[in-house]
């Protein structure tokens, strides 16, 4: 018999992931499902990027290339930082991966020892407790509410840190809930993580460009914690590339170095090709993506106007990415037919079943009282699926 490891046992299956699974198998069965489960835009590659990979592949870039990425689209990262940041890295201190999920692993796995302890916020991204589980590290969670815009405080974090923390997580902004913090409050934690020069900080700014109101401000921008940020980027949701995989950090060279030794072993360099196409985006002014952003800015508008007709349903106003993460916990103890609502899991598979619209539970972001809602979809999409759930959920009692 064969037996797994340890490691796997203990890992859990992204719960995003499952989520989409179950949706394309009902779908498959000829059900009429509406899937709101994945942070996907709904949004094509813009056509100038697509013609840089053709343009690659026509002169020949489909050789190996550097670990860390080609020199150019390095140094095209660089510029960005610069430009959109105010973040000055070398391309030594840039590494590109397959996914900004990999480079978040390729930190954790290059800081993290047996026993060491990563500060997390909750709500949090799905994957960094487990990418923590397989580097042998203790997540501590520091509990937010949806009263305080799931956002943590300087006394939070203080409180959270002990002798044996190395890292901590966060982003901004926020998948699942939203959230973006003002400079303002991220000099409030930097005015904590100066106090502890062995505590390294992964920022993940993935939604970047997602942003409803003001600009969008990087930890890394005070100079006095800027050796201890590692700043973590891609190409998938403001440049709607998700299929193209990739994802970059801007660090201390110690910390890239490291980076580009541990990818070295497990993928090498991320695909060529996406790669040129990535430069083209790195280069673009980010003025071309309003409509999109615009979009999404109605599309939460309506969710969340849908959602604020529903009894029991409890929200916020999120201000970027493209998620809303309500608060569903009236609903517990409550049952329609067979179904009896104990947790938001239920909720969410209730919802699939009756409704046929796919929502993630919150337990897996470490929120359990809430469930998240893409809204990546079209307002047609958008519409029918709240409809869809105001009706479900009407028929709890």
């Amino acid at each position: 018999m064969i037996q797994l490891s340890d490691r796997l046992m203990n890992m859990e299956e992204s719960a995003t992931l499952a989520m989409s699974r179950k949706s394309r198998e009902l779908k498959a069965q000829g059900k009429d499902v509406i899937s709101l489960s994945l942070g996907e835009p709904d949004f094509y590659t813009p056509q100038f990027i697509k013609d840089a990979a053709v343009k690659a592949m026509e002169e020949n870039f489909t050789m190996y290339t550097p670990v860390s990425g080609y020199d150019d689209v390095r140094e095209s990262i660089a510029l960005k930082f610069q430009r959109d940041n105010q973040l000055t890295y070398s391309k030594d201190q840039i590494v590109i991966s397959t996914g900004a999920k990999q480079s978040i692993a390729n930190v954790v796995m290059s800081l993290i020892n047996q026993g060491d302890e990563v500060v997390i916020p909750a709500p949090y991204w799905v994957s960094y407790l487990e990418i923590v589980k397989v580097a042998e590290g203790i997540s501590k969670v520091i509990e937010t509410s949806i009263e305080a815009d799931f956002k943590i405080t300087p006394a939070q974090l203080e409180a959270a840190i002990t002798p044996k923390t190395k890292l901590m997580i966060f982003s901004t902004p926020c998948n699942p809930t939203g959230t973006v913090y003002s400079k303002e409050e991220l000099k409030g934690l930097a005015e904590v993580i100066v106090k502890y020069p062995h505590l390294v900080v992964i920022s993940d700014e993935i939604y970047e460009h997602i942003n409803f109101e003001g600009k969008h401000e990087s930890l890394a921008q005070f100079p006095e914690i800027y050796e201890q940020v590692v700043t973590i980027n891609g190409v998938s949701k403001a440049w709607a590339m998700t299929g193209w995989r990739l994802g970059y950090i801007g660090a201390p060279k110690e910390i890239a170095d490291a980076c580009n030794k541990i990818q070295g072993q497990f993928t090498s360099a991320t695909c060529s090709i996406t790669q040129k196409a990535a430069k083209a985006a790195m280069l673009a002014d980010p003025v071309v993506l309003k409509d999109m952003i615009k979009a999404f800015h109605e599309r939460r508008d309506l969710v969340l106007s849908a959602l604020n007709e529903m009894p029991g349903v409890i929200t916020n106003t999120p201000t970027g990415a493209f998620y809303v993460f309500p608060d569903v916990s009236s609903f517990f103890g409550k049952s329609y037919g067979d179904w009896v609502i104990n947790s938001s899991e239920d909720l969410c598979l209730y919802l699939l079943d009756e409704a046929w619209v796919a929502l993630v539970s919150g337990e897996a972001f470490g929120s359990p009282k809430c469930i998240r809602i893409s809204y990546a979809a079209s307002e047609e999409v958008l519409k029918e699926a709240m409809k869809r759930v105001k009706l479900a959920l009407e028929k709890l009692v």
